[in-house]
Formats: structure tokens, sequence, C-alpha cells
């Protein structure tokens, strides 16, 4: 019975805390409305539920046979966030719950509470996130995180012919702009009725806060302007970093590179991510101490990490904005004909810097990540980007997230590593490979060469092990100087030339 569905999400709104008893009456109509039904019957006995997913998937099946909503995946996901959207409060209830909760008892409190409510509004599916696959590998650099990303919905063909379809709308501008706060949504855009910011104030501009509703690791949030303005990565970016990790010492910060290749997806909207969790870059040590000249207050070193990382940290937050601007701009202007550095080639730039900032031991840090988005003909996705012979498992941009040591790889994965198994138990000709997994063949056989032990007991354990180690190298790669001699020799001369 429906009515029993309705009463089952009013019920966990009112487990949750998102509703009030108070509310019970209205909350309970307002889904009828939604529903598109115009009675309800008082369910018998106590009305229990098993978890969210069963509740929305009840009610989203009798919408879709009933014409309410159309039965398919898009569809049905904006139908489930409006039914969410019913229970969820206003912003401003939102704000002062968050703001009341920083006051009385720490940003912590604040973060803790904010990120529950993100979960229990299903703005992140909990149900969905589960489904991700996570290892850890072990590598010279420290336990690289791998996740083969299966919460963040696939389009299926029919939403996205019906989308090119659709009316083309520039509003909200993008997925990062503030206007998304309850926003309906459509077949190309998400809903976002259950969706809610925080405002924040960070060098002495309006930016806000919310959770990323993909939660790539533990609190995984997002800062962002709000303005709908470009990525660029100048002295104020270092300024709003600290800003942030002020606000909230418990939370790392940082920003993609403000150059394609080497930036993230979005470069269309000014934005940083952040979150609760210690990414293998961040406890990697200092390999090389360094002293800047003017700035002997300042414990700097390069990060023993494949990518090109300079540490700077020190309890004085101005003195870490001053000397990462004045790296910045040494940076965007230098050549190293000899590594194969070149600041701009036919007047297009190439160097820049992806920054994280964290606090540590009541000092702020900044790791600042030199980047490079130079193409060559044999390298024309980028010579500082995933070699070709990598791309079966990474060929996507090596985004802020990837350089701390995450790497987010396709679905696509899951079940080609499946059936690669299988094959490699059966020590299957390569030759023989199916189409979708040719691409594999080459390092399939390199894998059986290297693991003569491989068997069903092993083989998945393994292939893990070396998809992450495949990753270490996509990082190597992505290192604009190499942990070789030559390319030590080459860090050091650009450290020099810092003024």
């Amino acid at each position: 019975m429906i009515s029993t569905a309705i009463q089952q999400l009013v019920n966990y709104g009112l487990d949750t805390g998102l509703i009030l008893p108070d509310d019970e009456i209205y909350i309970r109509n307002q889904l009828l409305m939604t529903m598109q039904l115009d009675s309800f019957t008082e369910p018998e006995g106590d009305v229990c539920y098993a978890d969210l997913e069963s509740i929305l998937k009840t009610l989203v099946d009798d919408a879709a046979a009933r014409g309410v909503c159309d039965d398919s995946p898009t569809a049905r996901d904006l139908f489930d966030t409006r039914l969410m959207g019913v229970l969820t409060p206003r912003p401003s209830i939102v704000r002062a719950n968050f703001e009341e909760r920083y006051e009385t008892d720490g940003p912590q409190a604040a973060t803790d509470w904010f990120y529950k409510f993100s979960q229990d509004t299903d703005y992140i599916r909990r149900y969905r996130i589960k489904r991700d696959v996570k290892w850890v590998t072990k590598t010279p650099y420290g336990d690289l995180d791998i996740t083969i990303n299966l919460s963040k919905p696939e389009k299926d063909p029919k939403a996205i012919a019906a989308a090119k379809l659709a009316p083309q709308s520039a509003y909200p501008k993008c997925q990062l702009c503030v206007e998304n706060e309850g926003y309906a949504g459509r077949l190309n855009h998400p809903a976002r009725e259950n969706h809610r910011i925080i405002p924040l104030t960070i060098n002495d501009s309006a930016w806000n806060f919310q959770y990323s509703p993909y939660v790539y690791y533990n609190e995984h949030c997002i800062v962002f302007n709000s303005q709908h303005t470009p990525m660029k990565i100048e002295r104020a970016t270092f300024r709003k970093l600290l800003d942030f990790v002020a606000l909230f010492p418990h939370y790392f910060v940082g920003s993609n590179a403000d150059l394609p290749i080497v930036g993230g997806s979005i470069l269309s909207h000014d934005h940083f991510q952040g979150g609760h969790y210690e990414f293998a870059m961040a406890k990697a040590p200092i390999e090389k101490k360094w002293v800047f000249p003017g700035f002997e207050d300042v414990d700097a070193g390069i990060v023993h990490w494949p990518m090109s990382c300079i540490r700077l940290t020190c309890a004085d937050d101005e003195r870490l904005v001053e000397l990462a601007d004045q790296i910045l701009t040494a940076w965007r202007g230098y050549t190293d004909e000899s590594c194969f550095v070149y600041a701009e080639t036919d007047g297009e730039p190439h160097n820049t810097i992806t920054p994280i900032a964290r606090m540590r031991d009541g000092k702020f840090q900044l790791d600042l990540v030199l980047r490079n988005n130079i193409t060559t003909p044999e390298h024309p996705l980028g010579v500082y980007h995933p070699h070709a012979k990598l791309h079966h498992i990474k060929k996507e941009n090596i985004g802020l997230i990837e350089v701390m040591g995450l790497a987010v790889l396709p679905s696509r994965l899951k079940q080609e590593l499946f059936d690669l198994a299988d094959l490699l138990v059966a020590r299957a000709p390569t030759a023989g490979y199916p189409e979708a997994l040719q691409k594999h063949a080459e390092w399939a056989q390199d894998i059986l060469d290297r693991h003569p032990e491989l068997n069903a007991d092993s083989v998945h354990l393994i292939l893990q092990d070396e998809v992450g180690h495949v990753f270490e190298q996509v990082l190597v790669d992505a290192g604009v100087y190499k942990l070789d001699e030559a390319g030590r020799a080459g860090f050091v001369r650009f450290l020099e030339s810092v003024k």
C-alpha cells in the first residue's frame, strides 16, 4: 500500500530529525501532492522500514507506474530528490543550526552535524557510496588510495538523447553555482531540492561550503565562489585556502590547477575541494630541506612524492601567502630546457601550481605541486599526464584528488578486472581476449610473467595491487621533475631561482 510507504518516509524524517512532530501532517500532505495523490489511508499498527533506498524505490515505482514520472534512471533520480526535498528544512534553518553548533561546540561539531544532515537528506546517497570499490596499495611513496567509482550515476542512452532535445538553459550557469540550492533539475542537470549550502567569508569575499554528493573520501567537501567566475591560481588563492583551514582546522583544502590538462573537470567556476582525510601526500616526509632567502622563519623543503611538491610550514599564515606567491610567480615564468620545462610555447602558458593547505601541529602548511601542461606529438594529451600505455587504467586528468594520492577510476574497470581475473587464472592467450579487454592484454601478460604463482585465490588481490602500481606510475608520469639525479638537480635549480 502506497500510504504505508508515504508514512515510512514521514517516519524516516522524524527519526533523522529532518522534520519535527508538529510537521507530520503537513509533510505527509506535501508528499501526497508530490505523488499526485489526493487521499491517504492510515496504516494499521507501527510503521517500520528497512532503509531509505527501499522506501524511495516503492514510491518511485508507484509514481512511474501511474505516469507521474518517467521510468528511466535520470527521471527516477529527479523524482526521488523531489520527494526528499519535501523533508529538507529551508536554508535559513540549516544555516542557523550550523552556526549555532559552530559557535557553541566548535567547527568539528558543526561539520559532523552538516555531513550527517547531507546524508540524511539523501543529497549524499549512502547506499550508492557503499557500492564503490576501494583498496590501498603500498608503494615507496606511502599507501595510495584506489577507488573504482560506482556512486556517480552514468547517463542512460535515452536520457542522453532526451537531454540533447531539451531546451538549453543557462540557469544555473553550472553545477557549482549557488542557484543550485533547491533547484528541481532537468534531464541534463541534477536535481538539488535536498541540497543546502553554508555561506563563508574567506579573503573578505563571499564563498560557500557544501559536500560533494559523491564523497570520494571522508567528508569530501567543496568550497566555491558565490560568483560564477573562472578558476585562477594567484596570491589570493593562497589567502583563501589558509582562511578556510583557520575556520576549519580539522579539514584540509586544495585547489585544482587553472590550466587545461592539469586542471580539474570544472575550470569555469572558482572552487576548492577539502575534507576530513589525510592522504598519502600529506603523510609523505620532506626529502630535502630548503631555506628561501628572506623566509628563514618558514620551514620548507621538497616532499618525497612522485609529483614535484614544495612544502611550506609556518605559524604566520601571511608569510606563507607571501612566499607561495613568490614561488608561483617564479614558476609561471620558468623555463629549463634540460628538464623539458617550458613556461610557454607559441604564447600558450604551461606552468601553474596545484596548492593544498592544512593545519599541522598548530601551524599553517601549504603544499605547492608544480604542474606543466605542455603537449608533444608523442604525448598529445600532455607530457606530464598519464602516458598512453597506462590509459587502459587511467586516462583522465590528474587533478587535485589524484595529486594527493587517491586514484578515482572509471566504473568500467569493476567488470573488466573481474573478467580479466578469469582469463588470467585460465592462462588464456592474450590474442584471444575479447575486444573490451584487448587494451589490458599487454599488461595482463606482464602480470603473469611476474606472478607465476597467480591462482583463483590470489588473482583479485594481485590485480588490485597491480592497478595501484599503475596509478603510482601515473603520478610519476605527471611529475615535472623526476626522482632521479637529473630531476632532483633540476628541481634545486628552480628553487634557487625563487627570489
